[in-house]
């Protein structure tokens, strides 16, 4: 029961450093708009590393147990929780305002009328998979939340049919055509970590667990293919971070018998992170394939993997805690590891750090308001994007 317990802890926490690079920059520095702003409204799918707050919303509706809508949550830039799944701003948040747009509304949230400038419709624990399969195969030990990638597309698709918008908003054949989609972002994910989390957490081997790959790929690249259909001509498609390295994936797949060569130099799960990374490769090479397959289309591969990593490797340098404590959490407590799956960041009694910018993981599954800016400058302005965001964009 414990297990369980813990399990749905850390489903719920998933299923989901611009000032590193300048030590004097201020914690709220982001590079002004481009001189024309490229795109008019930016549409979000994913899980936690996403979702701006329509989790909050599902889950109250179904009484599921929530703590990102509690102090501490939210600490460094809002001053309150706000269903995001950090001390403050999300990789998304650091987009738009990068694009001159404001900061994207939970889908569950919003109406019509709201989403002119775009909306979110990420959910913490989202998954590629539908959720069905993951309940009908016993790989969970309770029910999820109906939230999956292919859910998420519905919702925008019934968003986006003319009577949800004001007249001349959208055009007239239910799809995104003209200049509404021709200047739209889209962001597809991340998308994996979930359907991986409940594979590994179902005691899978990694070879099991990398047999999933393909299929969690193929439903990505499925999506952006029903984007293009629909009209969307600038697609992000982020890859998955280490999650060999989290501190509650540490902690929860950690076996006393573990020997030191399933450790990194770095003290991460060789195993957990060999399949982010495969799962990488082949959702970069799917890109590939889409691109020249659609080639009016800009489809960026954004790399989650290596500025979180690069952090882990290189904390000194990033401003981030040294000496073994870079992979423990900032809101957290007990363990080597600060997370704690019965006492998690949000519960009672359970306090965050002084500095959350000197940590990578907030929470335990998801990182801190730096690693967040750090990731989403290097998507916008490179080198962690395929191409970068604001690269001159085709005609």
């Amino acid at each position: 029961m414990h297990m369980e317990l813990t399990l749905l802890l850390l489903v719920l926490l998933l299923a989901s450093a611009f000032s590193f690079l300048s030590a004097g920059a201020a914690a709220s520095a982001v590079p002004p708009p481009p001189r024309r702003l490229l795109f008019t409204s930016m549409f979000a799918f994913g899980d936690s590393y996403m979702d701006t707050g329509n989790f909050v919303v599902m889950a109250a509706a179904v009484s599921f147990p929530v703590w990102n809508d509690k102090p501490p949550y939210g600490m460094t830039f809002f001053a309150r929780p706000t269903g995001r799944a950090s001390d403050g701003r999300l990789i998304l948040d650091f987009l738009a305002e990068a694009l001159g747009l404001p900061f994207l509304p939970a889908s569950l949230l919003t109406n019509g009328s709201r989403a002119a400038q775009g909306v979110d419709f990420a959910v913490n624990g989202a998954t590629a998979i539908d959720v069905g399969f993951f309940e009908r195969n016993n790989l969970v030990p309770f029910k999820l939340l109906n939230n999956s990638l292919d859910v998420q597309l519905g919702w925008f698709e019934k968003l986006i049919k003319p009577s949800s918008f004001s007249a001349g908003t959208i055009t007239g054949t239910g799809g995104i055509g003209g200049c509404f989609g021709a200047e739209s972002l889209f962001v597809v994910g991340e998308f994996g970590v979930n359907d991986y989390n409940f594979l590994w957490t179902a005691n899978m081997t990694e070879d099991q667990v990398r047999s999933y790959v393909p299929r969690v790929v193929d439903a990505i690249a499925m999506a952006v293919e029903r984007l293009i259909g629909l009209g969307a001509a600038h697609i992000v498609v982020p890859g998955n971070p280490p999650t060999g390295c989290l501190p509650a994936v540490l902690t929860l797949l950690r076996s006393p018998g573990a020997a030191d060569d399933d450790y990194d130099g770095v003290g991460c799960l060789r195993a957990v992170n060999a399949v982010a990374m495969h799962h990488n490769a082949l959702l970069r090479a799917a890109v590939d394939r889409l691109r020249a397959a659609h080639p009016r289309a800009r489809i960026v591969f954004a790399d989650f993997y290596t500025p979180v990593y690069t952090i882990l490797q290189n904390p000194a340098r990033f401003g981030v805690v040294g000496d073994g404590e870079a992979l423990k959490a900032c809101c957290g407590t007990g363990g080597e590891y600060n997370w704690n799956g019965s006492a998690v960041c949000g519960m009672p009694g359970v306090a965050a750090c002084g500095s959350p910018s000197a940590y990578v993981s907030w929470d335990g599954v998801h990182y801190t308001e730096s690693v967040n800016r750090y990731v989403a400058m290097g998507w916008l302005y490179g080198p962690y994007a395929d191409p970068p965001l604001l690269t001159p964009m085709p005609h």
